[in-house]
Formats: C-alpha cells, sequence, structure tokens
C-alpha cells in the first residue's frame, strides 16, 4: 500500500482510490489516524474505489468517528453500490445517510 491511496485534493476534500479491504485497511488507517483536519466539513470522493469490503467499511466509520472527535462532518461522495450494499446488509444505512452526498 502507498500513501496514494489517500489523496488531497484540498485542504477539504479528499479521495480513497484502489481496494479497500482487509489486506489494505491496516496501512492506510497508519495514515488515515494521524489525519488532523480543522476544517468543519470535508468531503471523501470514493469514486476511484475498485473493491470495498466489510473492513473498509469499519475503517470508515471509524474515520467518520475520528473526524467527529476533530469537529469535522465527512461527506462521502460517489458511494460505490458495493458499499452501499454492505451498509444495508450491516443495518448501518440510516446513520451512513447523513454521511453519502447524492
Amino acid at each position: 500500500m502507498s500513501q496514494s491511496q489517500w489523496q488531497a485534493l484540498s485542504s477539504k476534500e479528499y479521495q480513497l482510490l484502489g481496494d479497500i479491504d482487509r489486506d489494505s485497511v491496516p496501512a492506510i488507517w497508519c495514515i488515515l489516524e494521524k489525519w488532523q483536519t480543522t476544517e468543519s466539513i470535508v468531503e471523501i470522493d470514493l469514486s476511484h474505489i475498485n473493491r470495498v469490503d466489510s473492513a473498509g467499511m469499519v475503517m470508515l466509520i471509524h474515520l467518520l468517528e475520528h473526524a467527529k472527535n476533530q469537529n469535522c462532518h465527512i461527506m462521502l461522495s460517489f458511494v460505490p453500490e458495493q458499499l452501499r450494499t454492505l451498509f444495508q446488509l450491516s443495518n448501518i444505512q440510516p446513520m451512513m445517510a447523513e454521511h453519502i452526498k447524492n
């Protein structure tokens, strides 16, 4: 995993790239847990994710909590259908609805 899986497009816009799965999550999380922001709202573009599994979903939930602790609200844009299905199957879609930009 390279840092290129998490890219800053601006101080308010980021993107995740590639596979976000049990193999890549530990390395990505090492970067994300150190991520700091002073922005009140940040958008994360997921349009370049190839594959996501339940580990990737849990990582995103932890990222939302990490941002909330910094008084930042994250909006997820271009959420892949595979991730939306995981939200539904995990019965967390209602919680995630406020974080998904349509």
